[in-house]
């Protein structure tokens, strides 16, 4: 018993460590983008803290705080250069919420930490605004609130489960108001949306080096969804056409800045479609580009009806966006998978597609060279050559890796300046950017106009809600050379070393992070099944909550019937849904406002006291209102009245003790009779209390 009694942890105690676990569970999705000296420090201060808290022990002294303190703040600007902005503010909060559980001594500093609390869920969404971490920011503000119910109720040891309970009833009364203001609030521009550097973004980039796409093909993140409303293409025909590198200096590929040549070849040569159309509708995550990935061979593309934002732009088959996709964007678009697009016939206009870097790759130019003089090859077109060298690639020992190594870098660990070389005749094994890379390279060499094109290739269908997704473990590279007679020529030649990459959607492990790795492990198909429905409700997370816009807020006016509303509207009907809750939760308090018990005695004796208090009888004191008669009877009492008012004196006491005995005496007769009399004796106080104050008046008028 004497153990027991030892280990058994106070009100105190039980709820600091409440207090604490919601704290650490607030910051828990922070402490991967922490530097690692705030993530330990801050895990650090929450475990001293909890220990302290479980064995009741006094907290360290002020100064210490206040050195960690100095030093957390020291630390942060040496990290960041500044204590502002995102990542430093966040940095030192987290910081700070460490610290201040230290001096977690009075009720006082439990609103604080709770208030920190409160704060950091709101920067959870500057980063990730998903379904799961609104899922588990909603479990941290049940946490939050039901401690903030404990530290109001200090006296006695309340149970958690009644402050859980108290804290579901004040979520469950606020969410119609929540909900309502949600749909009506107006969106006021940026002071509503997340910053531009919230949230996910895909990898592709108008500018790469060797590498890049094989990093972003270890991204399991989503970059787009896909719905078709005509028949959906084949997984080999699932190009998503994104920047297009022409430039080449020897290590980067860059696009072409279309603002340095007013005229190209794709403001000349219009693409011409080929059969019929496949509408399609994308929603595309947020981008770090201007570039919009859409399927090969779009002509149409605009934003999904109602929205009007982004305004796009076509340059030849490439479709940008008028700025940076910060947000997530729905359009909709048609696409011939067959089309003809470039010039038929030869042109100066090509020319920037034969540029070569001086210098580099010679071993490589030197190979193309041979290619071109074989008897077999003499006088062959763009296609035979193109076709020879994807025969090569087919028969010359060539390895399709996402794991290539370091670029730059040879087996002896030495710099290498020659990537095609090192790439083409050393190592022979690559990923898709080295094989179109080197491809292009090669055709161009051998004076056959080629370039780069960088986008998507396949998806997976989701089987829960028929939507294809695009990932960016997609990522894919391939290349164009220029046919006469035809013009642009897509050719992929990684399908050469690998057809099951472009024939299949490929599974990456990716960035799935340790639990999803073991269930995917564990049992494929589960973990298969798991994601289908985890990505399905994402995508109407997406769509129904994170991209409620303005555009649909005036289109649900427009439903209801205003035919052309505007921000002034939802400001009224906000003002409206305010002023009726806020009448409502009045009658709800003057509804359950406490009451006191009302008896058939209540009122007769509130006659009575009005009547005594008028005459200038000072009421009893420390008495509830109204006095009971007896009460008011022993007060009169012991009032010193002079003479002229001793037989008015006498007759109210007598009066007041008979009307407490009709109260709490048996009485005989019936009601109505104990009604009269009860009746008959307060007019007889009234009449005396009257004769008293006029009495009074009298002798103070002599």
């Amino acid at each position: 018993m004497k153990r027991l009694q030892a280990t058994a942890i106070s009100r105190e105690g039980r709820d600091n460590l409440l207090l604490l676990a919601v704290l650490a569970l607030s910051i828990l999705p922070h402490l991967p983008r922490l530097p690692l000296w705030s993530s330990i420090s801050t895990v650090l201060a929450i475990v001293i803290r909890a220990r302290l808290a479980w064995r009741d022990a006094p907290l360290p002294p002020r100064w210490i705080l206040l050195v960690c303190l100095a030093a957390g703040m020291g630390m942060t600007v040496w990290t960041f250069h500044t204590l502002f902005g995102r990542e430093a503010g966040i940095t030192l909060v987290c910081l700070l919420a460490g610290l201040k559980t230290l001096e977690l001594r009075a009720r006082r500093d439990a609103f604080v930490v709770t208030s920190l609390g409160f704060f950091l869920i709101l920067t959870q969404f500057l980063y990730s605004q998903s379904l799961f971490i609104a899922a588990l920011m909603l479990v941290v503000l049940m946490g939050m609130l039901t401690s903030l119910v404990l530290a109001q109720r200090p006296m006695g040891r309340p149970t958690i489960w009644s402050a859980v309970k108290i804290a579901w009833r004040s979520v469950l009364m606020g969410i119609p108001v929540m909900l309502a203001l949600y749909v009506l609030f107006p969106r006021l521009g940026p002071l509503w949306s997340v910053p531009a550097d919230a949230g996910p973004r895909t990898g592709l980039s108008d500018r790469i080096k060797l590498g890049h796409v094989a990093e972003l093909a270890q991204d399991d993140s989503v970059a787009m969804r896909v719905k078709f409303i005509d028949v959906p293409p084949v997984t080999a025909k699932l190009y998503f056409r994104g920047p297009v590198l022409d430039y080449f200096d020897g290590r980067n590929w860059v696009a072409r800045p279309r603002a340095q040549e007013p005229v190209s070849v794709d403001d000349v040569y219009q693409p011409t479609p080929v059969g019929a159309a496949t509408r399609y509708q994308v929603t595309l995550e947020p981008s770090k580009v201007s570039t919009v990935p859409l399927l090969d061979g779009t002509l149409m593309a605009g934003p999904t009806p109602p929205l009007t934002e982004p305004r796009l732009e076509r340059d030849g088959l490439n479709w940008t966006s008028s700025q940076t996709l910060a947000d997530r964007t729905q359009i909709d678009a048609q696409a011939w998978l067959t089309i003809l697009h470039g010039p038929k016939q030869g042109t100066p206009l090509l020319r920037p597609w034969l540029q070569l870097p001086a210098g580099f790759n010679p071993r490589t130019l030197a190979w193309a060279q041979a290619l071109l003089q074989r008897p077999e090859l003499a006088n062959a077109d763009p296609k035979s050559l193109s076709n020879a060298v994807l025969r090569h690639i087919r028969q010359g020992a060539y390895h399709y890796t996402m794991t290539p190594g370091e670029d730059g870098i040879d087996t002896q660990g030495r710099p290498v300046r020659d990537l095609i070389d090192h790439f083409w005749l050393d190592t022979r094994e690559g990923f898709c950017e080295h094989y179109a890379t080197a491809y292009v390279v090669i055709m161009r060499a051998m004076g056959i106009p080629s370039r780069v094109v960088t986008g998507y290739q396949g998806a997976e269908i989701n089987p829960v809600d028929g939507l294809f997704v695009v990932r960016n473990s997609d990522a894919h590279a391939w290349a164009e050379f220029w046919q006469p007679g035809e013009g642009w020529v897509r050719v992929d030649p990684t399908g050469a070393v690998a057809p099951e990459r472009i024939e299949r959607p490929r599974q990456s492990a990716g960035n799935r992070g340790a639990l999803q790795n073991a269930l995917s492990s564990i049992d494929p198909a589960v973990w298969g099944r798991m994601r289908d429905y985890m990505d399905a409700t994402n995508h109407r997370w997406n769509i129904w909550v994170l991209q409620y816009s303005r555009h649909r807020q005036m289109q649900l006016l427009k439903d209801w019937g205003m035919p052309s509303p505007n921000w002034m509207d939802l400001v009224r009907l906000c003002g409206i849904v305010i002023m009726c809750t806020s009448l409502l939760g009045i009658g709800w308090l003057w509804w359950t406002r406490p009451r006191t018990p009302r008896t058939p005695w209540r009122r007769p004796l509130m006659r009575v006291h009005r009547a005594l208090q008028a005459a200038g009888l000072p009421p009893p004191e420390d008495s509830p209102m109204p006095a009971p008669a007896m009460t008011w009877a022993a007060r009169i009492e012991r009032l010193d009245a002079p003479e002229p008012l001793q037989p008015v004196k006498q007759a109210l006491i007598d009066a007041l003790r008979q009307l407490d005995a009709l109260r709490y005496a048996p009485h005989q007769g019936s009601t109505r009779q104990a009604r009269q009399l009860r009746t008959a004796l307060i007019q007889t106080i009234q009449q005396q209390a009257q004769q008293w104050r006029a009495i009074r008046r009298r002798d103070r008028a002599n």
